[in-house]
């Protein structure tokens, strides 16, 4: 049977870094938040993000993520929400991708909310990555173009790092990028000989 194992970490903590990595290895990964971004663009999720709020946060039937992101990040209710249109349909598609990829011992499921969306209960086992927070907000200013004090919402949106660390079998501090390389070869050298 393939194991489901969990890979997770606050924003900017180098979780893509690492589902690269086992990806290099040939290990299929799942990346929660992109599908989330294809499943969002579905016309009945559309239908259902219209209800909760409103026809104006479409340009040209296109999602406005940042103006998205500005009011759940700054409305915990509304992120609630959103959550509850996203994360069923998400668990449904992973469900179908799983099917398919069934003749590997293990897959990796990358989600940053792992725990808060409640999948971490399909995994069997969970990797979790950690960064220093001043490391986490310069990598996502550089990446997304956004101010500290949005990336700061988001991550106080999110777990810590000691509430997912104490959740998790293994613990990566993603911090020098040839040592985490380094760690992630031997956390797949431990599952494979699972």
């Amino acid at each position: 049977m393939t194991k489901i194992i969990g890979l997770t970490g606050g924003i900017g903590s180098g979780k893509t870094t690492i589902a690269n990595h086992f990806l290099a290895a040939g290990i299929p990964v799942y990346i929660a938040d992109d599908e989330a971004r294809k499943i969002m663009q579905s016309p009945d999720i559309i239908e259902e993000i219209k209800k909760i709020f409103g026809s104006t946060i479409f340009e040209n039937e296109v999602l406005n993520r940042k103006l998205l992101s500005e009011i759940v990040f700054n409305d915990p209710e509304k992120l609630k929400l959103l959550n509850a249109i996203i994360h069923p349909a998400v668990k449904k598609h992973f469900e179908d991708w799983i099917s398919n990829h069934k003749i590997y011992p293990f897959i990796i499921y990358e989600a940053a909310i792992l725990f808060e969306s409640g999948s971490y209960k399909m995994c069997d086992l969970i990797l979790t990555v950690t960064a220093p927070i001043e490391s986490r907000i310069q990598r996502v200013i550089h990446r997304d173009k956004t101010t500290r004090e949005q990336i700061l919402k988001r991550i106080n949106a999110q777990w810590t790092d000691d509430q997912r660390i104490e959740k998790s079998d293994f613990v990566i501090e993603n911090d020098n990028l040839e040592i985490t390389h380094f760690k992630v070869d031997k956390i797949l050298k431990i599952l494979k000989i699972q």
